[in-house]
């Protein structure tokens, strides 16, 4: 979702990847949904993991896991690190209605 706003406010003007510390391959349905209503278009990303982007050069890393510090690895090309902690809402249990909401706070929240 941070990716894809990035992406959608900078009009394409700096480069931009994500990615996690427990990839799944897919993005998870709740976010393709919750990014969709908002008229942004997920179908077409994926699930990274970090491994093949720690040992680049960044600019600016943002970390927006809520567990970001313990969980991601030490950039040393990044020129500045930023944690902006979001709880993950994959993480949440409850009813299908109760796991959109989640996944709808997190995503205005990021936004």
């Amino acid at each position: 979702m941070a990716e894809a706003y990035f992406r959608k406010f900078t009009d394409g003007q700096w480069q931009c990847e994500s990615a996690g510390t427990k990839p799944t391959g897919y993005v998870h349905p709740f976010a393709v949904k919750a990014m969709g209503e908002d008229a942004v278009d997920l179908t077409s990303h994926t699930s990274k993991s970090l491994a093949g982007l720690i040992t680049e050069d960044w600019t600016y890393v943002v970390a927006v896991c809520d567990d970001a510090v313990e969980a991601c690895p030490v950039f040393v090309g990044a020129e500045c690190v930023l944690y902006w902690p979001f709880p993950d809402p994959a993480d949440v249990s409850g009813s299908s209605d109760e796991r959109m909401i989640a996944f709808r706070e997190t995503r205005d929240a990021i936004k």
